[in-house]
């Protein structure tokens, strides 16, 4: 049985889900990935367990992954940070592939411990593809989440309208009460 998932945003694309295995909780920081029980969770929830193991070595390269990430996300277009993704990406390939169903592709793995890290460097190639101006960081000063603005104007601002939005909201509020 998996451990339940403890992050307050789930359901982002795997390149962002896996960004958003660190959060802060009341000032505190926390980490999914802490240990192969979280990397256990954060499999599960993104529909991998089946195809990768929960170990060592696979915690190890999707800590890579994620940190590539995060410095690209953080510093896009740096090329320390791209050449960080590109390296992750350089353990997999697509093979094209032709079944009774058609056309299709199949990730490899000269090491299937890379899997995790590979599939979420290849999601954010493919965001960026999509809409790369959707990827956002949580606007609040204390949240370090990001998420796929999906909203029909492309104007969200939060990783949660409830939680990140209210407290801005709040503090506006207490803001503008103080001065008055």
């Amino acid at each position: 049985m998996t451990a339940i998932d403890p992050r307050p945003l789930v359901g982002e694309p795997v390149s962002l889900d896996l960004l958003n295995t660190r959060w802060n909780e009341e000032g505190v920081r926390q980490d999914l990935l802490a240990g192969v029980e979280g990397l256990t969770v954060w499999l599960a929830a993104n529909g991998l367990a089946e195809r990768f193991t929960a170990d060592a070595t696979t915690l190890r390269h999707t800590l890579t992954a994620r940190d590539a990430l995060t410095a690209l996300v953080d510093r896009p277009g740096d090329p320390a940070a791209t050449a960080r993704v590109d390296a992750v990406l350089g353990h997999g390939r697509i093979r094209a592939t032709l079944t009774a169903e058609g056309p299709g592709e199949r990730p490899e793995f000269a090491d299937p411990a890379w899997g995790p890290g590979w599939t979420a460097a290849r999601d954010y190639l493919d965001l960026l593809r999509t809409a790369p101006d959707r990827i956002r960081a949580c606007a609040h000063e204390a949240c370090i989440l990001h998420f796929f603005d999906t909203s029909r104007n492309g104007t969200r601002r939060w990783c949660s309208m409830a939680v990140c939005g209210n407290r801005a909201k709040a503090s506006r509020h207490y803001a503008r009460t103080k001065e008055s």
